[in-house]
């Protein structure tokens, strides 16, 4: 599959183009656009190891990635999702959505939705301060954390980690062979896509 680096945003201009005409409305939504575009550049040399994205080829606002676990009790997960950005990301308090379409289990992710819980983490988003960058790094670190004491997303996965830790680990040894047997599932419409190499003889 393609990672974040290997469709580059160079060939974009250096400023905002904009008609004459445009309302004071469209000059603030071209400028939010203009800097996701940068934030997504930004990601070519910052991005979390094992994390690729790469954006829709129809909206700016949606990207596809994928996280490759590397240690860990999720080890050797391939955990696929999508990240959806809001028309005034870019404002305070506009928190970007991830939603994994990979089964996970666990405490920071709602096992019905796939959502995973960055307001927790992040009560006020402030775009000063918080990037693309921010949200994948996060999304990388509920795999590798050791203990769920802020999780709120899903209460009985945090719970069996407390008290029925043996459990608890059985169901992510199950999350991560499912995520290994569907990845070459593809989500329609996903520019993040896994192919089988066919072996010609």
């Amino acid at each position: 599959m393609q990672s974040p680096t290997s469709r580059s945003s160079a060939s974009r201009p250096g400023r905002i183009p904009m008609s004459p005409a445009a309302t004071e409305e469209e000059r603030e939504q071209a400028l939010r656009d203009y800097k996701v575009t940068i934030e997504y550049k930004h990601l070519k040399s910052h991005a979390p190891g094992g994390v690729y994205l790469v954006p829709s080829l129809h909206d700016l606002r949606t990207f596809f990635g994928v996280i490759f676990v590397r240690r860990g009790p999720f080890t050797n997960g391939i955990f696929k999702f999508q990240l959806k950005l809001p028309p005034t990301y870019n404002d305070v308090n506009q928190h970007p959505k991830i939603i994994f379409t990979s089964a996970v289990y666990n405490p920071h992710v709602d096992e019905k939705t796939g959502e995973l819980d960055i307001k927790t983490a992040y009560p006020k988003w402030d775009p000063s301060k918080h990037y693309l960058v921010t949200v994948l790094t996060f999304t990388k670190k509920i795999f590798y954390a050791k203990d769920f004491n802020d999780a709120k997303a899903n209460l009985e996965a945090k719970n069996m980690s407390k008290t029925e830790p043996a459990a608890y680990r059985k169901k992510v040894d199950e999350c991560v062979g499912l995520s290994q047997k569907k990845a070459f599932a593809n989500l329609e419409g996903s520019t993040a896509k896994f192919t089988e190499e066919i072996l010609s003889h």
